[in-house]
């Protein structure tokens, strides 16, 4: 037994390496999916749910693939269907997830080999854009510690609050605490069957929720390129920079026009006061980058809402982060190019710096692939469904978004389509590049390149 130990542990670790070595891109998809799988199977014993009977695999798979993007859709009422043990598999099940696919690869091999090796260092540089290999062993774990101290300075925020509605100390502290992760990792999980309805209006509550799913759509580099250089923003790197101020430009508009949408409606913010309506404004404004919360009934929400939420889910949140969708700077980027092209600019220029015209191509390449996976999902869902496109397209953006926002419809889906919902967040929160990447069997760089020729464009 004494010499197995070591021989299984060395053999998973050539395994690993060779994996790695091969294609980086694969051995995370493959950990991620290990995870689901782990998940589900915890999910799917008759001790995971509050009547003791083992759910539908369907039903299973889909919450546990929902939990380990951290989308937040449901198909069964979180808080009255599982037990205090699923429940507690799911909060798990956020937290690893909102690590992100190649931090959570990088900690499987420094588990196993007790080590990060070169390849592990270079598939964490670049989910994390860190230049120096040298300092990812630290930032995995800066990245835990960050995440951790997050999550509970929310839950420490929301603890005395949930108090003053005459929780228990266990119950509101376990209420926090949920809350906490579900809302820095953009989870979108309620514990509750009420969920947020109650605190439509309570500035306490939602503030922190609403800031820490704001930060945790930002991505790990920015908060971490920030935090280091908190009082010099001139050195923050342009990645920040571009990140920080879409994000702002679109929870601002978005904030603006969902309460210009929704003002006079009276099955959303039309029975709420003024103040009531502002906050719910800001929230709505910022739960479709990724977090899926709502603290009003989304079914019963204009038209003209939904198309804005289709729009800010798809766009998402921060590169590197626990938001989905096609991330702020590949908007950014595409804007510049768009403005830079009106100019008449070669070079694609923001805060001082020349974007290569590589990123444009890359943000090219993920808008249009990620527009291909929505349209044949949706395509899929309407012949499955019959429901009309309004609600098909908001679930399908809204699955691949890894966002969790819904009209209302996810729990009536046949079991054909709550599959296709499920590959659809897989795919969304691994990332379409990341999926392409490890799809591919070769890398092609050649050597010899043919005449350029402009084609006629528009």
């Amino acid at each position: 037994m004494a010499r197995g130990g070591p021989g299984i542990a060395w053999r998973v670790r050539e395994i690993i390496d060779r994996s790695a070595r091969q294609s980086p891109a694969r051995l995370a998809l493959g950990v991620f999916a290990a995870v689901i799988a782990v998940v589900t199977l915890l999910l799917a014993t008759p001790w995971a749910t509050a009547s003791g009977h083992a759910p539908p695999f369907a039903d299973a798979l889909f919450t546990a693939t929902s939990a380990s993007t951290v989308t937040g859709l449901v198909v069964v009422p979180t808080g009255t269907y599982w037990s205090t043990m699923g429940l507690v598999v799911i909060l798990v099940a956020i937290k690893i997830g909102g690590l992100g696919v190649m931090t959570l690869a990088s900690l499987l091999g420094m588990a196993v080999s007790r080590r990060i090796g070169l390849t592990q260092r270079l598939l964490v540089s670049s989910e994390t854009k860190v230049t120096r290999l040298g300092e990812v062993g630290s930032l995995v774990r800066t990245v835990i510690i960050t995440s951790t101290a997050l999550e509970v300075t929310i839950a420490l925020i929301l603890l005395p609050r949930f108090r003053m509605y005459d929780e228990s100390w266990g119950t509101a502290a376990w209420h926090a605490i949920f809350y906490g992760v579900s809302a820095f990792n953009n989870a979108g999980f309620v514990p509750t069957a009420a969920g947020l309805d109650p605190f439509v209006s309570d500035w306490w509550v939602l503030m922190p929720i609403i800031i820490g799913v704001f930060i945790g759509s930002l991505g790990f580099p920015v908060i971490l390129n920030v935090a280091r250089h908190l009082r010099e923003p001139r050195r923050w790197s342009l990645h920040s920079k571009l990140t920080i101020t879409t994000s702002l430009v679109l929870v601002g508009a978005g904030a603006v026009l969902v309460a210009a949408f929704e003002w006079t409606n009276p099955h959303t913010f039309g029975a709420l006061g003024g103040n009531g309506t502002v906050l719910a404004s800001l929230f709505a404004g910022v739960m479709p980058r990724s977090a899926g919360f709502s603290t009003v009934d989304v079914g019963q929400m204009h038209e003209s809402t939904w198309l804005l939420m289709d729009a800010l889910m798809f766009v998402g949140g921060g590169s590197a982060s626990t938001a989905g969708g096609i991330k702020v700077t590949t908007l950014a980027v595409m804007l510049l190019a768009i403005v830079a092209e009106g100019r008449g600019d070669r070079d694609v220029e923001a805060y001082g710096r020349r974007i290569p015209r590589e990123a444009l191509q890359v943000a090219i390449a993920v808008s249009l692939v990620s527009a291909t996976f929505v349209l044949v999902s949706s395509l899929l869902l309407l012949a499955m469904t019959g429901w009309t496109l309004d609600v098909v397209l908001f679930e399908v953006i809204s699955a691949f978004a890894t966002c969790g926002l819904t009209t209302g419809v996810t729990g009536d889906l046949p079991d054909a389509a709550k599959y296709v919902l499920t590959v659809l967040m897989f795919i969304g929160r691994t990332g379409t590049m990341t999926l392409a990447a490890a799809l591919a069997l070769r890398n092609r760089r050649r050597v010899i390149r043919l005449p350029e020729e402009r084609p006629i464009i528009g």
